[in-house]
């Protein structure tokens, strides 16, 4: 995956707040990396397969660009395998 450009993105610094919980509905395999903000649900597209967990560090990966923060301060608390899951962020 290339690095994300954020002029692609939307602005999701508003998330980056101490110990906020981030919900998240993933689309691997998409023809292109998005993020999709509609009825309140957070929907993320990404490129990358879900193969050894290469989906959920693109996602990740594009979530931490949108916000504005550093990958590392994102951390994974639940759905490591699943199409939904949930991010704490953990930066200051």
């Amino acid at each position: 995956m290339g690095k994300p450009k954020k002029k692609d993105l939307p602005d999701l610094s508003a998330l980056a707040r101490k110990d906020a919980a981030i919900e998240v509905r993933v689309t691997p395999g998409a023809r292109r990396n998005a993020i999709d903000v509609a009825d309140g649900t957070l929907r993320i597209y990404v490129t990358e397969k879900a193969e050894a967990g290469r989906a959920t560090d693109a996602v990740q990966a594009l979530l931490a660009t949108a916000m504005g923060v550093a990958r590392s301060d994102l951390v994974l608390k639940r759905g490591r395998t699943s199409r939904e899951k949930l991010f704490v962020y953990e930066g200051s």
